[in-house]
């Protein structure tokens, strides 16, 4: 089941150009969708300033290797662990191996299983325990407001898809159903770019390198460095002992 590729055996029934083409459709979507979002809200300058001040305020040199170990870092750690994975396995199993006659590695359908999973856990659990019109303001976990765009219709796509894959390799009567639901909602995650928090999952990768690349040359974004820090401690320690 886990290791069966559910686009290969949809191309029983739909041909494999046409699940091609609506994949670019979305990747059009998303770029056209971001491109709005960046100008209309000046994220793309807020962050390339950030960028500049950062440069600036540096004090130490960092070397190119040292600029390639913050990019492997801040890829291990804020973009392999959130579950970009299933987006990328998705796009390889519709393109490379979207057909009964080409064998798909068994790695890419676990890998597919697995990021919808975390999606999944990390969705719903973000829902239903840490949003803070839920836990701290009282309000019911099933009200919906534009804000909640993002992550409604990513659970929703991702959730259909998981669903949809399993009747399907089941051979369940249902599978088409949620084929068409999981088609619908990944129409709305992925159309609903301008008006959805969706641009943030390229922001969030990118600040997140940005805010590396300050710690590593001692810009720290005009921060003071934390209290566990050698230079913090040892004041702390020659202040206490004076006492």
């Amino acid at each position: 089941m886990f290791d069966i590729n559910p686009f290969a055996q949809l191309s029983s029934s739909v041909p494999p150009l046409v699940m091609q083409l609506f994949v670019i459709v979305m990747i059009l979507m998303v770029a056209g969708g971001t491109l709005f979002d960046i100008i209309h809200k000046g994220s793309a300058k807020y962050f390339f300033q950030l960028v500049k001040k950062s440069k600036a305020n540096g004090t130490l040199t960092v070397s190119t290797g040292e600029k390639l170990a913050v990019i492997v870092k801040t890829t291990a750690h804020d973009v392999l662990t959130s579950g970009e994975f299933y987006v990328v396995s998705t796009v390889i199993m519709v393109f490379c191996y979207s057909s009964l006659d080409t064998l798909t590695p068994a790695i890419l359908p676990y890998l597919w299983w697995l990021g919808g999973a975390m999606i999944c856990v990390g969705g719903y659990w973000f829902w239903f325990f840490i949003r803070v019109d839920v836990s701290a303001e009282g309000n019911s976990p099933f009200r919906l407001i534009r804000a909640d765009l993002f992550v409604v219709s990513l659970m929703a796509s991702v959730t259909f898809g998981l669903i949809w894959a399993y009747l399907q390799g089941s051979s369940n009567a249902w599978s088409t159903l949620v084929l068409a639901l999981y088609l619908i909602a990944t129409l709305v995650f992925f159309g609903s770019v301008p008006w959805s928090k969706f641009s943030h999952m390229f922001f969030k990768p990118a600040a997140a390198y940005q805010k590396n690349l300050a710690i590593a040359n001692g810009g720290r974004r005009n921060l003071p460095p934390p209290s566990d820090s050698p230079a913090i401690y040892g004041k702390a320690q020659r202040h206490t002992h004076n006492y």
